[in-house]
């Protein structure tokens, strides 16, 4: 399973969903395996004072995941598909350095999440409070020279659950997340 998660880029297409209800009963009638349903993931975002990794399209979050355990240190950008991740042992530990070297904690958030695969790909189903319901199609991959395929793979693989392109959602949870504080 580890392999779905493999490589430092990521082609992902995040989709708003009006179902999720209808979304899981299409995924019921495909062949899929469970890597965790129902996961509560806590995500600690980081930045300079300055805010620097937002302005320059970055982002550097440490997760945890319960019940699972699983935590995660993640940094995403430069580029719209570079996402890297690594399994860490303490998100205390690893928040406490982030302090240390300057960075702050910017914004906490929650989301209920479930990740499947369907193949070679992940679908990750996503709830957070007072935003809304999504489904991340995705795969990682060192090859840079797969990534447009992938994409079109994934576009047709959404299709097969009835999304469109007026279905993509092209914000970060990060920025849809803040947007409904300020509403």
């Amino acid at each position: 399973m580890s392999e779905h998660f493999e490589g430092k880029f990521e082609v992902e297409l995040k989709y708003r969903l009006t179902s999720k209800s209808q979304f899981l009963e299409t995924l019921n009638s495909m062949k899929y395996e469970v890597m965790l349903q129902d996961n509560l993931e806590s995500d600690c975002y980081f930045d300079t004072p300055e805010q620097h990794l937002l302005v320059n399209n970055k982002s550097l979050c440490v997760r945890e995941m319960d019940p699972s355990g699983i935590k995660l240190w993640i940094v995403k950008g430069l580029e719209a598909d570079r996402c890297e991740a690594t399994t860490i042992s303490d998100a205390n530990k690893a928040k406490s350095m982030l302090n240390t070297m300057g960075y702050n904690l910017v914004l906490s958030m929650k989301k209920m999440r479930s990740i499947y695969f369907v193949g070679k790909f992940h679908i990750t189903v996503d709830h957070l409070d007072g935003v809304g319901d999504f489904a991340e199609f995705a795969i990682m991959t060192n090859d840079e020279s797969l990534l447009e395929s992938y994409k079109s793979e994934l576009i047709d693989l959404a299709s097969q659950f009835g999304l469109t392109s007026s279905d993509l959602e092209h914000k970060s949870y990060r920025v849809l997340y803040s947007e409904s504080l300020t509403v």
